[in-house]
């Protein structure tokens, strides 16, 4: 009988693309495993999940809102709703595991899991582990993680070291520069930057760039620029005189591309990011999201930045300092030897 397993979490490209990852390395492993997502509906899981070849069902729930708590009302009640919906996939699909990789439908699957004696695996992708797998590690089986020093979060007997998972379209890429600048219509002999704001975009690092894109122009430098949906059509716009050098996606499925074509990255701080930014080896400037569950992106970010392999500019200040240390940095190429040359062992990702 082939194996059946359950991997949940979701919401961002940070908690989906691992489980991608995860799921691609299994079905590697034993071709004719039966695996199911579970993710929140409304969420790009829903979108990106099926893309990738895989089943996916969704739960009612919604994260914790810290800027407007009223909000938070019906929290409780949409989660006991997952948690009951959750036992009722649980019970049909009948896996013999479920893996949390984060994001709002983790914590219902996987809860619903440890009370039907189900065996559950945590894959913890931050140096800060969230408070929903703090609560779930005390039953978990397993708990995967990506930097050292996580047993201040969970037990040490339960740890294994793994690295985050990346995606092999990324870790194993034959992309050349070539192919890169070409993809892009980009000029082969001019630098050029990759900006990334995660999945959703970012807004500080948006609004960092837009006045600088003239800037972009005078210096003869390329850039790159993944906005989110949101922010797309003010991008759009503000760059058409500039098109040159700049070049504006919503949204880049092929990120080998993206990374090859690079020489500098600006990119937020999220796990995925780091681990994907470890494998490629690219001089990065942080723009770690302030407002992430226990700051764990400045986290992230610090634990390059204390070792010398990233630069850090703080969201509150990225508006009046990103263009002046992003400039510096593209003009600095002994600084983009340094940077590319250390990737510490200990945020090496595991390469699926």
């Amino acid at each position: 009988m082939p194996h059946k397993v359950i991997i949940a979490g979701g919401g961002t490209g940070g908690h989906i693309f691992p489980a991608i990852a995860i799921a691609n390395a299994l079905r590697k492993a034993e071709q004719d495993i039966e695996i199911l997502f579970v993710g929140a509906a409304g969420k790009m899981e829903m979108e990106k999940v099926p893309q990738a070849g895989y089943k996916i069902e969704g739960l009612e729930i919604v994260g914790f809102n810290r800027s407007n708590v009223f909000k938070n009302i019906l929290l409780p009640f949409k989660l006991i709703r997952s948690i009951l919906k959750a036992r009722t996939i649980l019970k049909r699909f009948r896996p013999d595991a479920v893996v949390g990789v984060g994001g709002y439908a983790s914590f219902p699957i996987l809860r619903a899991a440890q009370r039907l004696s189900i065996p559950t695996l945590i894959q913890e992708q931050n140096s800060y582990a969230g408070k929903s797998n703090k609560i779930l590690a005390r039953n978990a089986s397993v708990i995967c993680v990506g930097y050292d020093g996580m047993e201040k979060f969970f037990p040490a007997d339960k740890i294994v070291y793994t690295g985050n998972p990346v995606r092999g379209n990324i870790s194993q890429s034959a992309v050349t520069k070539e192919d890169a600048m070409s993809h892009f219509g980009l000029d082969r002999n001019k630098p050029t930057v990759f900006a990334v704001g995660g999945s959703l975009g970012a807004k500080s690092i948006n609004e960092s760039l837009q006045p600088l894109l003239a800037e972009f122009v005078n210096r003869d430098i390329q850039l790159v620029w993944q906005t989110g949906k949101l922010y797309y059509e003010t991008a759009k716009a503000a760059a058409t005189q500039y098109a040159s050098h700049v070049k504006v996606f919503d949204f880049i499925n092929v990120m080998d591309f993206a990374y090859k074509a690079a020489d500098v990255v600006v990119s937020r701080a999220g796990a995925l990011a780091i681990a994907e930014l470890c494998v490629v080896k690219k001089p990065t400037i942080f723009v770690p999201y302030p407002f992430a569950a226990e700051d764990h992106q400045t986290a992230n970010a610090m634990s390059l930045v204390n070792k010398h392999a990233a630069l850090l500019v703080k969201d509150d200040v990225a508006r009046t300092t990103l263009g002046t240390e992003l400039f510096s940095l593209v003009n600095n190429k002994a600084l983009q030897e340094q940077l590319e040359k250390i990737s510490p062992r200990w945020v090496t990702p595991t390469r699926m």
